[in-house]
């Protein structure tokens, strides 16, 4: 086994990917699919998590797709039962869901800011309490990976509910780094920058591309691939025994733009 395979590889590792069946997260299914880790892709749409899963098997790990609501705790429930009998255990969780409205403050009602609120927090922490005691219960240790925002820290327009639902996610992953650590189970969270999709790309004013160049010093946008780095180094028991309750920014230098 070469160096890098004893520090990076994810070989009999299994990892739940929650939202897996969206752009970014299925991208870091891949990667960790390419470590060598087995994969369970949990999605609402399960035709795009059927897909991203038969794509995985090519690599030759397996992979299951399941159907999902991650606001809800007995679908986490259900689907950490399917993930053991089909393969085996849960190490690896990335969690990974989240929708956004660009509604402004006064015309936010409450409908929207629990449904934002539900899927983007109330899913982490629902996941965090089911797929958390599956690795108590294991006795081996694990790593969460939540997605969090450039919209956590500072507030961006047009993410009110998101961008605090973000920091939420932020709080979240720290708590848990704390309460998970006498167990090996670290926690740690990904917050990239712009990664728009072809389809929001459209949905982007020159005016807004403009501004959010101007505030990334890298003066692009981001590519799913370039979160692959930092999910398999914070999957990895070697590559990142130390590390947890960590926010790592993947965001071309946004976090770090002032004036």
């Amino acid at each position: 086994m070469s160096y890098l395979d004893e520090m990076f590889g994810l070989q009999g590792k299994v990892a739940a990917v929650v939202g897996g069946g969206g752009v970014l997260a299925g991208c870091m299914a891949e990667g960790l699919a390419k470590a060598g880790a087995d994969i369970a892709i949990l999605d609402l749409n399960l035709e795009n998590a059927e897909k991203r899963a038969a794509q995985l098997k090519e690599l030759g790990v397996r992979a299951i797709a399941i159907q999902m609501d991650a606001s809800k705790k007995e679908d986490f429930e259900r689907a950490d039962a399917e993930i053991i009998e089909k393969l085996g255990r849960v190490d690896i969780v990335i969690n990974a869901p989240g929708i956004n409205a660009g509604t402004p403050v006064l015309d936010i009602t409450g409908d929207e800011w629990d449904k934002i609120m539900s899927v983007n927090l109330k899913s982490m922490f629902f996941s965090s309490q089911v797929f958390g005691k599956r690795m108590i219960d294991q006795g081996q240790g694990g790593s969460f990976i939540n997605i969090s925002s450039a919209s956590s820290k500072p507030p961006l327009s047009r993410t009110f509910t998101y961008g605090i639902s973000k920091a939420g996610v932020n709080n979240l992953t720290q708590f848990f780094a704390r309460e998970w650590a006498p167990h090996n189970i670290r926690v740690n969270a990904i917050a990239p920058g712009f990664y728009p999709a072809e389809q929001n790309k459209k949905l982007l004013t020159e005016d807004r591309i403009e501004s959010i160049f101007r505030h990334t010093p890298m003066k692009r946008f981001g590519k799913a691939e370039e979160l692959i780095g930092a999910t398999i180094w914070l999957a990895s028991s070697n590559a990142s025994s130390f590390v947890t309750g960590a926010i790592i920014w993947v965001d071309g230098g946004f976090s770090a733009m002032t004036i």
